[in-house]
């Protein structure tokens, strides 16, 4: 989770929401990403879809089965959906996002029963090292717009 923060931080200096993540496989990171949808001016670069895009590139596959998925923030039902198709093994996550978590906030999507893959989710790690990175990132944004 400590590579997800610095990942954050990255995204934060380029004045993106500051949200990092990384892939994991034996240990070893495979695939890393922080949001770049303001630099990318592409609404799916979200830091996990980056991280699963590299992972899958690393292995040759599109099946992350036996990797974990460290995420700064609660993943969105775009990231979620795409952690359940990848075949992520588990996903780690740092704050709950009120506003589009979808693995246990406003959904449970990682879980569904009708899907044919769900995962298990560890919430809350580093999450107010990550919540205070966020909650900084909008304090500053708001003042600069006055």
């Amino acid at each position: 989770m400590a590579h997800a923060l610095s990942l954050a931080r990255q995204a934060a200096a380029m004045g993106e929401v500051p949200v990092g993540a990384v892939v994991v496989r034996d240990g070893q990171v495979i695939g890393a990403g922080f949001n770049r949808r303001e630099v990318d001016k592409d609404p799916t670069a979200h830091a996990e879809l980056l991280a699963i895009r590299q992972a899958a590139q690393h292995i040759g596959d599109w099946r992350l089965d036996g990797c974990t998925l460290f995420v700064t923030l609660e993943p969105c039902a775009m990231c979620t959906g795409a952690m359940v198709l990848a075949r992520v093994g588990r996903c780690v996550y740092g704050c709950t996002d009120p506003k589009g978590g979808f693995m246990g906030t406003l959904g449970n999507l990682h879980d569904d029963p009708r899907l044919n893959h769900r995962l298990p989710v560890t919430p809350g790690v580093c999450g107010e090292e990550s919540a205070a990175l966020l909650r900084s990132f909008f304090r500053r944004l708001r003042s600069s717009r006055g």
